[in-house]
């Protein structure tokens, strides 16, 4: 199967500080691949290597076959990347915001509006995408930012806790979402404190624990090897 995203003893220092510690995963081609770990594991820190943000200290990644570092330009045109804390511009309305962010993927006015256009299908919002995004609930601005990720159909989209603090219903419609995504062949990195979510969005895990990997597989295969009911199971038993 073709790789999306290959992770090669990938480490990243901070000072004296390591965050990551020969870290190596691959992600399929149309699959959602989740990160899994407590706050503070490192899973933010390899999102950001992998989207071009931060280079590495030691090791390699590719992303369809393009080095993070050597090919970061080219790298940016098939990702798109949403970080836990972004935020939209609160004295924009959400269509334009949407405008304004198309503008940097687009070239020319007729591609803008296209991709606009998608971005406002994306976020279902309905009239309220013409209300400043001050107005919004966390939730109406979570789905605006996962539309702004995926209105450019990147070829992986890099998602790092994506239903941080939403409601259930928010998080269901976000996680079906990137479901109807993958479907249609985006590759997904979704990164979370949550295992239970993905356990049952994702097609494989890594659990990263202080840095380091600490297990890889598909979902039911971890729970067997672990003899645990859930992935929140697993990690205590791995981290054993």
């Amino acid at each position: 199967m073709d790789l999306a995203v290959e992770v090669q003893e990938l480490v990243r220092d901070y000072g004296g500080r390591r965050a990551v510690d020969r870290v190596s995963f691959t992600v399929n081609r149309g699959e959602v691949f989740g990160l899994i770990g407590p706050n503070g594991s490192g899973k933010t820190t390899t999102l950001r290597i992998i989207a071009t943000l931060l280079k590495p200290s030691g090791g390699q990644v590719r992303i369809f076959g393009l080095d993070v570092v050597r090919q970061a330009s080219a790298v940016r045109r098939l990702i798109s990347y949403l970080p836990e804390e972004a935020g939209a511009y609160k004295n924009l309305s959400g269509l334009d915001y949407l405008k304004f962010m198309a503008t940097f993927y687009s070239r020319d006015t007729r591609e803008r509006d296209r991709l606009v256009e998608n971005g406002m299908t994306l976020a279902g919002l309905g009239r309220r995408i013409n209300d400043r995004v001050a107005t919004y609930s966390k939730g109406m601005a979570r789905k605006l930012l996962l539309a702004r990720t995926l209105m450019v159909m990147p070829q992986l989209a890099i998602l790092d806790e994506p239903t941080s603090g939403l409601d259930v219903e928010n998080s269901m419609a976000i996680r079906n979402r990137i479901r109807e995504f993958t479907r249609q062949g985006t590759t997904f990195l979704v990164s979370s404190h949550n295992m239970l979510e993905v356990e049952f969005l994702s097609d494989r895990v890594g659990i990263i624990r202080n840095g380091q990997l600490i297990g890889l597989g598909t979902p039911a295969e971890l729970k067997s090897r672990f003899n645990a009911r859930n992935l929140e199971e697993v990690f205590i038993r791995a981290a054993e």
